[in-house]
C-alpha cells in the first residue's frame, strides 16, 4: 500500500472515530493545534470539537465520502479532498448535507495527524 492510500484509510479512520465518539482514536488523529472550519463558517479548536463529540452535544449520524478521496502527498504534510455526506446532530436539531471536505495533515513525531479541517456546503 502506498502512503496515499495510506492516509484514505488513515481518513476512513477518523470519520469512523467521530461518528462514533471512539475519543481514544480521534484524540490520536487530531493534533493538538488542530482546528475545523464547519460549513457555516466557525472556527472550532481541537478542544471544541472533540468536546463537543464527546459531550454528545454534536453527533455524527453520518459522515462518510460520497466521492473518491483525493490525496496530495509530500514528505510531511498531505491534503485530502473528497465530497462528503454529513448527518448531524447538534442539540435537538438535527440537519443532513452535502460538502466538500479538505483535510491537511502533518507527519507529527511519527504520526499522520489532522492539522487542519475544512467543509463547504455543496448547494
Amino acid at each position: 500500500m502506498d502512503l496515499a492510500e495510506a492516509l484514505r484509510h488513515t481518513e476512513l479512520e477518523r470519520l469512523r472515530a467521530l461518528r462514533e465518539a471512539d475519543m481514544a482514536v480521534a484524540e490520536s488523529l487530531h493534533a493538538a493545534g488542530y482546528e475545523l472550519v464547519t460549513p457555516a463558517g466557525s472556527v472550532l479548536s481541537r478542544p471544541a470539537y472533540l468536546g463537543a463529540i464527546a459531550a454528545g452535544t454534536l453527533r455524527y449520524l453520518a459522515f462518510e465520502p460520497v466521492s473518491q478521496i483525493a490525496a496530495r502527498v509530500t514528505a510531511g504534510a498531505a491534503a485530502l479532498r473528497y465530497r462528503a455526506r454529513i448527518k448531524i446532530e447538534e442539540g435537538p436539531a438535527s440537519t443532513e448535507f452535502t460538502c466538500w471536505h479538505t483535510d491537511y495533515y502533518e507527519l507529527i513525531s511519527g504520526r499522520w495527524q489532522a492539522v487542519w479541517s475544512q467543509a463547504t456546503r455543496i448547494p
